[in-house]
């Protein structure tokens, strides 16, 4: 009987301790397993949100990098065109400033062409004036003397020479 007892003992010891064990579970699994399932829950929906919001980061850095060169290539472009419409503003400038200097460099040849002509014209009229007064001059002097056809050329030569020297 002794080897019964040893198994109503061991059978009573392992029913006591499947109770036991039984309890231990339903406590810990009520205070101890769920508290702590859902702390391990929220930590994996916390680290999956925080996945989420770095992916989204992710995409919006890449949106924001795409934009911004987008942007830069913008940038390059318009400056390009302002550089070149400087450019062509500058030829433009350039040429109106030639074209003025050509216009006012022919204006002022054709002030001193006809400034000349004028003076030209002027040197004439008083060349002819002191020719037709000096011509009097020796039409009178001729005929104050009667003189030979020596002294004639004499005079005529005297007078050339006069109107030689005040040309």
């Amino acid at each position: 009987m002794k080897g019964v007892t040893f198994v109503e003992i061991a059978l009573g010891s392992f029913i006591i301790q499947i109770l036991a064990f039984a309890l231990l579970y339903l406590l810990l699994k009520r205070y101890a397993f769920g508290p702590l399932v859902n702390v391990m829950v929220q930590r994996q929906e916390r680290i999956q949100n925080e996945i989420k919001m770095a992916e989204k980061n992710r995409q919006e850095a890449e949106q924001l990098i795409k934009e911004q060169n987008e942007a830069i290539q913008k940038a390059r472009i318009e400056a390009q065109e302002i550089i070149e419409r400087a450019r062509v503003s500058s030829i433009k400038q350039a040429d109106e400033i030639m074209e003025t200097a050509k216009r006012e460099a022919e204006r002022m040849k054709d002030q001193a062409i006809q400034e000349i002509q004028l003076e030209q014209e002027k040197a004439v009229a008083a060349l002819r004036e002191q020719v037709g007064s000096l011509s009097v001059l020796l039409a009178s002097k001729i005929i104050e003397k009667e003189l030979d056809t020596k002294e004639q050329s004499k005079l005529i030569d005297e007078f050339m020479k006069q109107v030689g020297e005040s040309l």
